[in-house]
This record gives structure tokens, sequence and C-alpha cells, in this order.
């Protein structure tokens, strides 16, 4: 298998009639997927959409997730290309910047986002780049004599729906496949300014997806809730191991994760067997008490990643569901989805870290020193690498960066091994399970020490009345901040917190928050805390 049409070939022909994907409004079969992927992918090579689609070329997607994008995403992919989810709430500017990296062929959108990406493309910043996708790009509605770059999904689908799918045309696409081609580039912020996209080759994807649903048993009788929006890599684990085992993939929309009732009914009446979810969609349904509200009682498998998930919030879910399996998953966008899990075999105290596990096969996981020298000994930190097919190709367009991270191993002096530098903490445990420490940018110096911001964020978690807590540094002030969301009391914290910290990790100032402001992928933005 060289490319992920492949799996959704088989599915296809193993479950027609079977729904693949569904969401509030539509569904579709394996059948039904097939042949519409084809027939729009018929139109991309053909030119009857856009120009010509060409091998290789990327298709911006401006929208929010649905059956509809799915069904073009693949399309897409089946013609030889590969998709860019940009997320829609994200500020204009920066919306603009990541479309000036991306440089799409077309950009796939709906009516509700479609103003809305005329402003982004012609954003005042960078004007002249403006004009010059302006120009590509302000076409709106379907027309041959136009062949806008910019297509409206719902004449995609009705145009794809009655036309013919040109087989002769998608084999000869087939023919262009190889297992490296560029399956999805997914953003994530720059240091300098400008986002970073991280290209995701088709056999990375293959090679992960069919050991994760080995290792976990999914199958075509389950039904996976995809919380992730498909700008974030969480969603390729639901998406692709739908397309490979013959699972249903149920997308939950957005705005969801703001009503625990109607995700909670929306849960349970679909029939859901997994969960696949970043630590803050799960912190949210145990925060808001969704629950106690009603138990989706057919989850048998229960996953998590992105952050530290904190203990207490896990505990809860664990007496909801305690039939269920619980899985910590580890790993960064730049090594396809995760590179580590840890099978929970018991019950964790709150004041206890969840191991990151061990790796998956075919993953190289270790830790390097400050003088690049392999880390063995339990409880000794260095930085997590990572090597193996897993790896993301790069950053797009950005080779200054990919160099930076995607290195040469510097253990390895006999041949090429290429490994990522992650950038994360890590260590071992006494049982040989990796336990994930902090960023190396979370780790700072005050008072004449060393400090890891995330033990301090641990020390907080553990307290009754604290549901959420972020530590960050003032280096001009030299002071340490505490940003928390509960209803416990800032001096019951601090005090509980000058028990169980030494003086100098003790925070100087402590902030109580209504909620927790988060970054697209749903993790706690710590630019927003530093702002405030």
């Amino acid at each position: 298998m060289i490319n992920v049409t492949e799996m959704l070939k088989d599915s296809a022909e193993r479950y027609p009639d079977k729904v693949a994907f569904a969401d509030p409004e539509k569904s579709v079969t394996f059948g039904e997927l097939y042949d519409l992927t084809g027939r729009i992918a018929t139109m991309l090579l053909k030119g009857e959409a856009s120009a010509p689609f060409e091998a290789e070329s990327g298709a911006g997607f401006y929208m929010e997730k649905s059956v509809d994008a799915v069904c073009a995403m693949l399309g897409v992919v089946r013609a030889g290309g590969f998709y860019s989810f940009i997320d829609v709430r994200q500020p204009t500017e920066r919306a603009h910047n990541v479309i000036s990296v991306l440089q799409p062929s077309v950009i796939i959108t709906d009516a509700e986002n479609k103003e809305a990406l005329k402003r982004v493309i012609t954003a005042e910043e960078n004007a002249s780049a403006a004009r010059a996708l302006s120009d590509r790009f302000l076409g709106s509605k379907y027309t041959k004599e136009l062949i806008p770059q910019v297509i409206m999904i719902s004449d995609l689908i009705e145009i794809a729906g009655k036309c013919d799918a040109d087989d002769g045309l998608l084999e000869m696409a087939k023919e262009m496949y190889y297992d490296r081609m560029p399956l999805y580039v997914n953003f994530t912020s720059g240091s300098t300014g400008t986002p970073k996209g991280v290209a995701v080759g088709h056999s990375s994807v293959i090679e992960f997806i069919n050991e994760f649903t080995k290792v976990f048993g999914i199958e075509s009788s389950d039904v996976l809730a995809n919380q992730a929006p498909f700008d974030f890599d969480v969603s390729v684990k639901d998406i692709y191991s739908g397309l490979l085992t013959g699972a249903r993939v149920q997308l939950i929309p957005r705005d969801y994760f703001s009503n625990p009732t109607r995700l909670m009914d929306y849960l349970a009446d679909s029939g859901v067997t997994t969960l696949i979810w970043a630590v803050s969609a799960m912190c949210f349904v145990s925060i808001m008490n969704g629950l106690e509200y009603r138990v989706p009682d057919r989850i048998r498998r229960i996953m998590f990643s992105g952050e530290v998930m904190p203990v207490k919030h896990l505990n809860k879910w664990q007496s909801f569901l305690p039939d269920a399996s619980y899985v910590n998953l580890y790993g960064p966008t730049e090594i396809t989805c995760n590179c580590t899990y840890f099978i929970l075999d018991r019950k964790f105290e709150n004041d206890e870290t969840i191991p990151a596990g061990i790796p998956f096969a075919n993953e190289k996981v270790f830790l390097l020193d400050e003088k690049d020298e392999l880390v063995m000994e339990a409880d000794k930190e260095g930085e997590i690498c990572v090597g193996g097919s897993c790896l993301a190709l790069g950053y797009y367009r950005n080779k200054e960066k990919t160099d930076e991270v995607f290195v040469q191993n510097p253990l390895n002096d006999r041949f090429y091994e290429r490994i990522y530098r992650t950038g994360d903490l890590g260590r071992y445990d006494t049982d040989g399970n990796l336990i994930y420490t902090s960023r190396k940018d979370f780790q700072v110096k005050h008072m004449g020490q060393r400090i890891e911001l995330g033990e301090i964020e641990a020390a907080a978690m553990t307290l009754d009345g604290v549901d959420r807590a972020c530590c960050i540094y003032d280096a001009k002030k030299k002071k340490l901040l505490l940003f928390y969301t509960g209803d416990r009391e800032k001096s019951e914290v601090t005090e509980v917190l000058q028990q169980k910290l030494p003086q100098y990790m003790v925070p100087q100032k402590t902030v109580q928050l209504d909620e927790m402001p988060l970054n697209k992928n749903g993790k706690i933005d710590r630019n927003r805390l530093r702002e405030l």
C-alpha cells in the first residue's frame, strides 16, 4: 500500500453500504465515498472546477469539518494532491500568512466562510502578496469561463454528482503515486511569527495507522467520535483508522464543545465506542459535569494526547466508565500523530504523572543530554528524539527550519539516519516507560535555580477546586506567574503550594480566571496569558 486511497478502495469493496463518515446533517457510505471522490478527482484533473490540477498540488480548505469536506479532501488526494485545512477562527492576518506559505492551487470554502476568505486573501498586511493572491483566488462561483481558483464546496459536490469518473484519467493519476507523496500540511505556530506547515507523507500515515489500529484493536464495528478539527493531527487517527478498518467516523461539530448536554446526547445517541481526544476536550466534559448528565455507556476505548492529562479529571472519567480502557498518547505533529503510548493498568493518584509509555513499532524514541550523549538511566532528563518512517517530510517551503530540527542522529557516524529533535524533555521511570516532563522552553532559571514550570502546574492541579493551571515566567520582572481556573481562593492556592514546593518555586503572583485561553489545537495559550 503506497497511497491512503487504497484504504478507501478496500473498505468500499468490503463494506459498500456501511456508513463511513457522518455528521449531524449528513452521512456517506464507503461505496458512495469512493464513487464521489473519483468524480471530484476527475473534475480537478480535467480543470472543470479550477485550473487543471497537477500531481503534488495543494488544496486549501477554508471551512469547518463536515462529511462534504471529507469527500472533497479525499477527492484531492485521489487526484494526486494534498490538502491543508486553514483554521477559520484564527486572526485574518495569520490565515493570510498561512495561505502565503501554502500557495495552494485551489481553495475550497463554503457559503458561511466565503466572505471571510475574501478578507483573508486581501489582507492589508503584505499588500503585494495580497494583490497576487487576490488575482488568483477571488472567483466565488463555479463557471467554466472564469476558471476560478476558489471553489464553493456545494458547487463541487453538486457538479461532481452529475459527471462521471474518468477511470483512465484516475489510473494515470494513480501511476504517479509514490509513498513519500505529501498527504496533508498542518500549520503550527512559528517562533518568527510565520506559521510552520508540517508536511506529512502517505507512507508515514499508512505505517502509523496500521500499527495504531492493531495495537488498540479498532475494527469495523467501532464508532469513532472525531473531536479534533481537521487542521489538528489528532483527527488523522480518526479519519484513517476509519478508512482502514471500516469503522464509522462520527464528526462532532466544534460548537458542541460549548454545550455539554448536547455533546453527551450526541455521543450516546451515535453509539460511540472510541474517543481519541485532546486532553482539553476531556477536561471540558469533566469540568462541565457532562458525565453527570448522561454517560455514553458504549464507550470502551478512551485515548488522550496533546498535553499532560490532569489525573483528577481522568479519575472522574474512570468513575463513570470504569470498564473502558484508557491510553495516554504522546508525540508532536512532526512525527505523524504519536510515537509512544501507555495503557493505564492501575489507578493514579492526583500528584502522579501518567507515563508517555513505550514506542509504537518501527518508531525509534530516545533521549539525548545537553552533550548529545544517550540517556538510558532512570530519572535522568534529556531531550526526546524520534526516528523512523513516522517522521514528517519537513516544513513546507521552509528548508532552514526543517534543517534545524530534522537532523542526522548525532549518535550515528556510520550511515544517514534522520531524526526529529522534539524540543520536549523527558526521563525514564524504573519500568522503562518514557515520562514527559516539559518543553525545553518551559525550563527557566529563577533565583539561581533551574525550574520546570510543569512541576508547579502539576502541584497546583492536585488541589481540590483547581480545574486547570498554567505557570509562565516573566523574565523581565523575574517573577513566576500562576494562572488557574476553579473555585479555590487564591490565598488558599498559594498557601498549599508553599507546603508542596520549595520557596523559590512558589509563584510570586496567582491569577484566577473564569476560563483558560486555548489555542486553535485546544492547548493552553501561553502567549495569551503573557498578554494578560
